[in-house]
């Protein structure tokens, strides 16, 4: 008899533990299929299941505007670190101050612990060498050559109202101008004149360049990096002017209900085990003695330029809603 309620406890236990399994509920920014291998493999080593929406960093910054009085989520991974300043700033976020975060260089993390940098990414150019040499154009090397007639309607970027990446490119110009913000849209005009189309995410160009749907993609190297690795015939070149990089960051939403598991989450992503996962998809990882995989596009190799971040993250809804007004509200 005591074996037999013995073992009907210990299928009650099974029960209600498959019932009330841990989990936390997670908006992520970085590419799709990472954030799956990620969380799997987190949940594989602690038990936590992990519920996770894939948005653009200013949808993620949209949706948690619009859930502020009852955050549906408790954690917000990847996307450009601009993005999460933004968060900062309009309060959509709350530090954290990790354990973990404490070894990743000051230079990338925030000093209140609203956010901490995972990795660097230069804005590059990335050519179909097929389609161009069937358009007779060259692969662009400088952001001069880019407003050439010669590459008109042949150009596809992010949407900056929707994307981090497109506000990565704005802000890159603004820096190559020396803050001479009259000259970036002067130049942001003539660059519209020759993309196709403004694309919601930021990574969404480098598919259409491999398939040759367009020839030219403005974007970060590490989407471009993993479309070679596919054995993709393009072409990956860095503008002579300079190069922004984003910083790609995480941080934890304010009010949201799985604080206990969005925190372990956190200081998981910060930790060794990720590392392998993150360098599978060629990103430069910005803790110290990080897996770097070979073929990842070093910001040694590009004319990588001085970023104020703070600066770029607090001006961002203004200079965003002066591209929408200039620009973006006038494509038919």
């Amino acid at each position: 008899m005591k074996r037999f309620v013995a073992i009907i406890a210990a299928l009650m236990a099974i029960g209600l533990g498959a019932w009330s399994q841990e989990s936390v509920s997670v908006y992520a920014s970085c590419d799709e299929a990472l954030a799956k291998q990620l969380f799997a493999k987190f949940t594989q080593e602690t038990g936590i299941a992990v519920n996770f929406v894939r948005l653009s960093g200013g949808e993620a910054i949209s949706r948690m505007e619009a859930e502020k009085g009852n955050p549906q989520a408790s954690v917000w991974v990847g996307g450009v670190g601009l993005d999460h300043i933004t968060g900062k700033i309009k309060g959509l976020t709350t530090p954290y101050k990790s354990k973990v975060a404490a070894t990743i260089p000051a230079k990338y993390r925030d000093k209140e612990s609203y956010w901490t940098g995972l990795y660097v990414g230069p804005v590059t150019f990335f050519t179909n060498n097929k389609r161009a040499a069937e358009l007779g154009i060259k692969p662009p090397t400088s952001w001069a050559d880019l407003i050439k007639p010669e590459y008109k309607g042949f150009i596809r970027m992010a949407d900056p109202r929707t994307s981090g990446t497109a506000y990565a490119v704005m802000t890159t110009l603004r820096y190559v101008f020396k803050g001479d913000e009259g000259k970036v849209f002067d130049y942001l005009k003539k660059l519209d004149a020759n993309i196709d189309q403004y694309t919601r995410s930021g990574a969404a160009y480098a598919a259409s360049v491999a398939t040759g749907e367009i020839p030219i993609g403005i974007g970060f190297a590490h989407d471009q990096v993993k479309m070679l690795n596919q054995g993709v015939d393009a072409v990956i070149t860095a503008p002579k002017e300079g190069s922004g990089f984003e910083l790609a960051a995480m941080s934890m939403i304010k009010g949201g209900k799985d604080q206990v598991n969005g925190k372990k989450l956190y200081d998981w992503i910060l930790g060794k085990s990720s590392q392998e996962i993150f360098a599978t998809y060629f990103v430069l990882l910005v803790a110290p003695g990080a897996t770097v995989h070979p073929k990842a596009l070093p910001l040694s190799k590009v004319n990588a330029l001085v970023q104020d971040l703070e600066w770029d993250g607090a001006n961002k809804e203004r200079l965003v809603k002066r591209w929408t007004e200039e620009i973006g509200s006038l494509r038919k």
